[in-house]
Parts: C-alpha cells; sequence; structure tokens
C-alpha cells in the first residue's frame, strides 16, 4: 500500500511540474506576441505607455474596494509589496474576492502540505522538495484557470454587447447610454465590467481612458479592437453602428473557428493525457500486484535513474504533443 500511495504521489508531483514548466514557457511566448500586439493598437488609439501603466496600478474600479483576510496586517504588507504585479491584475480579471496575503498564504500551504505527506510516505528528502515546488504550483494554476474562464465568458459573450450597443447607437441612443444598457442587461463578466467604464465617464473620466481602461482589464484582443475601432471613429467620423456590426462579425467567426480547432485537436489532447497517465497507473497497478518487484525502482540506484528518466521523457512527450497539436487562430 505504501508503494502503491508513493507512486501516485510522484506520478501526480511530476505531472503538476512538467505542466507549470509548459504553462510557464507558453505564457512567456504569448506574453511577448500580446505586448507586440498592444503596443501596435496603443500606437493605433493614441495612448501613451505612461498611461498604460497608470491605467494598470490604479486598478479596475472607480473606487477601490479594499479587500482583507483574517490576516489584516500580513494582507497590508503583501499588497504594498505586490502592487502593480500580475498577481494582483489575475486577481482581479479572475473574479477573485481574495486578498493577495490569502493568496500567499494558501499557496504556502498547499506547499507545506504536500511536502509533509511526500516524507511521511516515501522518506526521501527529493520527493518532498518535488511535492513542496508541486504543491506551490496548485493554486497559481486553479487561479489561471479561472481567470481564462472568466475571460472565455467574457470572449463569448462579447458580440451581443456589441450587437446591444450598435442597435442603441442605430436608435440614436448616445455611446455612453449603450454602455448603461449593456450594463443592464447583460450579466457577468461583460455587464459588470461595461458598468466600471460607464461609470468612469459619469465620474468625469474621458472616454478614451475608459475604454483604454477596459482594455487593461480584459486584455482580450478583441477587446482591444473594440476600443480601438470607437476611439479611431470619434476622431475621423464614420458610421459607428456599422463598424460595431463588422466587429460582432468578427468575433463571431474567430469563436467559431477556435471551438472548431478544439474538435479537431481533441483527439490530440486525449492521447496525450492518456500517455502521460499510462506509465503511472501500470506502475499503480504492479505496486498493488507485486510490491517486491516494484520496491527494486525504490531502493536501488538504478531504478531511480529510471525513474528520473522517466520523468524527463514524459516531459518531452508532453511538449512534444502540446506543440503538434498547437493551431494558432
Amino acid at each position: 500500500m505504501t508503494i502503491g500511495v508513493l507512486v501516485a504521489l510522484m506520478f501526480v508531483t511530476a505531472t503538476c511540474g512538467v505542466v507549470g514548466m509548459w504553462m510557464l514557457m507558453v505564457s512567456r511566448s504569448q506574453a511577448k506576441r500580446e505586448k507586440f500586439l498592444e503596443n501596435r493598437l496603443h500606437e493605433a488609439s493614441g495612448l501613451t505607455s505612461a498611461q498604460v501603466a497608470a491605467a494598470k496600478v490604479e486598478g479596475s474600479v472607480v473606487v477601490k474596494q479594499k479587500t482583507t483576510g483574517p490576516l489584516p496586517n500580513i494582507d497590508r504588507v503583501a499588497t504594498q509589496a505586490l502592487k502593480g504585479s500580475s498577481l494582483e491584475r489575475w486577481l482581479e480579471q479572475s473574479g477573485n474576492t481574495a486578498s493577495v496575503g490569502a493568496v500567499l498564504g494558501v499557496t504556502l500551504m498547499f506547499g507545506v502540505v504536500a511536502a509533509t505527506a511526500a516524507l511521511i510516505f516515501s522518506k526521501f528528502w527529493w520527493v518532498a522538495a518535488l511535492a513542496f515546488v508541486a504543491g506551490l504550483s496548485v493554486k497559481p494554476l486553479l487561479l489561471k484557470r479561472q481567470r481564462a474562464n472568466r475571460l472565455y465568458k467574457f470572449e463569448e459573450h462579447f458580440p451581443e454587447a456589441l450587437d446591444l450597443l450598435s442597435r442603441a447607437v442605430r436608435a440614436g441612443h448616445a455611446f455612453s447610454a449603450g454602455m448603461k444598457m449593456v450594463a443592464d442587461e447583460l450579466s457577468e463578466p461583460v455587464g459588470p465590467e461595461f458598468r466600471k467604464a460607464f461609470d468612469e465617464q459619469n465620474y468625469g473620466l474621458p472616454l478614451k481612458e475608459s475604454l483604454n481602461n477596459l482594455a487593461v482589464r480584459i486584455p482580450l484582443l478583441d477587446v482591444r479592437f473594440f476600443s480601438t475601432a470607437v476611439l479611431i471613429q470619434r476622431e475621423t467620423g464614420g458610421n459607428l453602428a456599422e463598424i460595431l456590426d463588422n466587429l460582432s462579425n468578427v468575433v463571431r467567426e474567430r469563436f467559431k473557428i477556435r471551438r472548431q480547432v478544439r474538435v479537431h485537436t481533441a483527439h490530440g489532447r486525449f492521447t496525450g493525457w492518456v500517455l502521460m497517465a499510462l506509465p503511472a497507473f501500470l506502475a499503480l497497478a504492479l505496486s498493488f500486484i507485486n510490491p517486491e518487484h516494484m520496491q527494486l525502482l525504490f531502493n536501488e540506484r538504478l531504478g531511480q535513474m529510471m525513474i528520473m528518466g522517466v520523468i524527463v521523457m514524459q516531459a518531452v512527450g508532453y511538449v512534444w504533443i502540446k506543440q503538434i497539436i498547437k493551431i494558432e487562430v
């Protein structure tokens, strides 16, 4: 039983480490590409880099709400130390109401619990170290998934907001009144984000800064297209309703293509997860069928080297499969 639990624990640790490293590499490449597109769109909209930095630091609400956890002193220190950081923006973009200190505390707790459990079952310090790293990655991965789900939901309902804005403009309403209609009619997350933009205008913020703040809070290319198109139309003129209709069609077509890509790559993604889980499943099954045979992997030096080799090959295979099924849309 101890060997089976050890195998399962090592599999979870290795899988979390591989997925975490892959997400880190992918996020860096995507950040570079998004930074290039963002700079080009800033040039088109006339927004300076200083204004963008100020918008990121100031946050997303007109009146800042101070979030505190069970340890307010730690929350205050963590908030001041990480003010304007990626963690603070991710918390806001994911819709999570927890404080920065609470997130850091939960992250550390996961790492300590995983390391303690690994040390109790395995008696190896290197397994405990790997488990600690894997435990630290649990909360960031959950936060990343929560943020991705919220942005995905926003992108899915964003064409409805554009259609409602287009109909409001055609009916003779002002653009700000159309934003209020979107805020009143649509649900989370589209409605609240447009509500913030509308409230910023009511408090005297120019439309240009309000729309660019919306693009900072929702880091989607479609939202940046929307803000840039509206600002250019206000400077050069044109049919705003037709622009919004065309943008809505483009967003819908891009979303349709993305769903088709996920359907076509579903077989590859499922194959990747099966190949990742198969060695650990076989090792777990053999540990129950013949525990003495499996103990050689953990007690002998050659067996430990084979385990490390399997982890490395699993990582290479995971990255390779991800590259094969990766399609840019």
